[in-house]
């Protein structure tokens, strides 16, 4: 009998201590799975930087198949990034943005696919060229998940106009300027059609966690500069890295 209640109450001991561990781990994952969650987003950001995609293998990329459907795009969560850790197919690099001033410098992946928008900005049109027409990129703003982000396309909210955006395939560095930043609401699709005799760039962001406005960046051609003979100030743009460490 003795040793019933012994045995009853070590069970129920087990599943006492057995509960609190359960709850210290979820109350841990709460926690930390935000910086987690950008620790990976940057992680992956830097594995796909500019100087370890070669040129050849961005023409072959501008080829690949990809998904340009912005409305199916789905909002970052810890476990969408977590889960992308699993499926580590190569994404369709296509060439590099970046905005000096606003400490951008993201891959540009070929589509709007939902991993290769964790880690970079997204090609929105199927048969947009660097450097003509309306060049048009998507990319996720994370500001209502953690205020002092400087990941993926977060400090466009920063944008201002004469700002300098540049954006390259390795062949050329194609330089725009900021003169236009508005909020609109999703249907206004008409922000990403060419304007005809115009070279221009357009960057689309989420204005709120519900995503109901869109941010929309644009920016008007300057210049063309070989990739090759670019000088340390326009290379120097795209070699920065990401490092979420200190937001544990």
């Amino acid at each position: 009998m003795e040793k019933r209640k012994r045995n009853k109450k070590g069970k129920r001991n087990w599943l006492i201590n057995s509960l609190i561990i359960i709850l210290f781990l979820i109350g841990l994952a709460l926690i930390f799975n935000k910086p987690i969650r950008n620790m990976l987003i940057a992680t992956n950001s830097n594995h796909y930087q500019l100087h370890k995609v070669s040129r050849e293998k961005i023409e072959k990329n501008q080829k690949a198949e990809a998904s340009f459907d912005f409305s199916a795009v789905k909002s970052v969560d810890f476990q969408s990034v977590v889960s992308s850790q699993f499926d580590r197919q190569p994404l369709p690099v296509v060439g590099g943005i970046a905005i000096p001033e606003l400490g951008i410098n993201l891959p540009i992946f070929r589509g709007v696919g939902n991993t290769s928008l964790l880690y970079g900005a997204g090609t929105m049109k199927a048969d947009q060229v660097m450097g003509q027409g309306n060049y048009t990129l998507a990319g996720h703003n994370m500001t209502g998940f953690n205020s002092d982000l400087s990941i993926l396309f977060t400090p466009l909210e920063n944008a201002k106009t004469g700002m300098v955006i540049y954006v390259t395939d390795k062949e050329n560095i194609y330089e725009y300027k900021i003169d236009k930043i508005n909020v609109v609401t999703p249907e206004h699709v008409e922000v990403l059609d060419d304007t005809p005799g115009k070279t221009e760039i357009t960057l689309v962001t989420c204005a709120d966690v519900e995503a109901t406005h869109r941010i929309i960046v644009h920016g008007t051609f300057v210049n063309k500069t070989a990739f090759a003979n670019a000088p340390a100030s326009m290379t120097n743009a795209f070699e920065k890295k990401y490092n979420q460490i200190k937001n544990f």
